[in-house]
């Protein structure tokens, strides 16, 4: 068994690092940033447009709120770093926005402007596992150095494909790295109970529940503000909070 489970995780880590090369060098920054965030969005094949259209929609309106830019001009270094990651298949993991550095209402609306300029990379089966490997390798290429690594996972199904979510999930908290979840209850009303098995983890790691797509918008901002503030959200939003040691 010992040997088995070090062998799945050299995989897990070789995955990370052959998606890293895939992906290419980021610029030359090497500034501190409070946090470096990978938005990990589902675009499975359960999700149809309009629902796509949502969560891309909400992710830009989230940037574009006075709450959520004062939290990150006040932080420790006052700026954070943003990529966003679709995800679906095993084999469709795509950075539709690359690192980006968010100080300020101008550089925040810039990332907004972004976002809503990307259209969807994918549809298929939901490989969460190898989403979670897909935003460690772009953490690889992360080009400031930040005080904490955060993957934010949302979706509205479990995992069907690819490596187990729990195995992967492991190997990042291990390095260091916290995932949080949004999980989407319209479909199956059990996933946030999967999400807190398998998917969140590391030090204040926490999930964020919603019943429909159009509570998107302001599930995101409230997630993202927790994120930004070290701080894990309030209200009745359902969260559930899961530590790995």
């Amino acid at each position: 068994m010992g040997l088995a489970r070090e062998k799945a995780r050299r995989g897990v880590l070789l995955g990370g690092l052959l998606l890293a090369l895939l992906l290419g060098p980021s610029p030359a920054r090497a500034a501190p940033v409070d946090v470096a965030l990978v938005l990990a969005v589902d675009v499975s094949e359960s999700v149809d447009a309009d629902e796509y259209e949502l969560q891309h929609e909400g992710i830009a309106r989230a940037f574009e709120s006075e709450p959520l830019i004062a939290a990150i001009a006040g932080g420790t270094k006052g700026a954070i770093d943003v990529l966003v990651l679709e995800w679906s298949d095993r084999d469709k993991q795509v950075v539709t926005v690359d690192w980006t550095r968010i100080s300020d209402a101008a550089s925040a609306k810039a990332f907004a402007k972004s976002v809503r300029a990307t259209r969807r990379s994918s549809n298929g089966l939901t490989a969460i596992g190898d989403a979670l490997l897909a935003a460690q390798a772009a953490f690889l290429r992360l080009p400031d150095t930040a005080d904490r690594r955060i993957i934010d996972v949302s979706g509205d199904g479990m995992a069907n494909i690819g490596p187990p979510p729990q195995q992967v999930r492991d190997e990042l908290v291990a390095s260091g790295i916290t995932i949080n979840g949004l999980a989407i209850l319209k479909t199956e009303p059990w996933l946030d109970q999967y999400y807190d098995q398998n998917v969140v983890g590391g030090p204040g790691g926490f999930l964020i529940q919603i019943e429909d797509f159009p509570s998107f918008v302001s599930a995101m901002q409230q997630k993202l503000l927790a994120e930004v503030a070290a701080a894990r959200p309030r209200g009745r939003a359902a969260f559930l909070a899961r530590q790995i040691q």
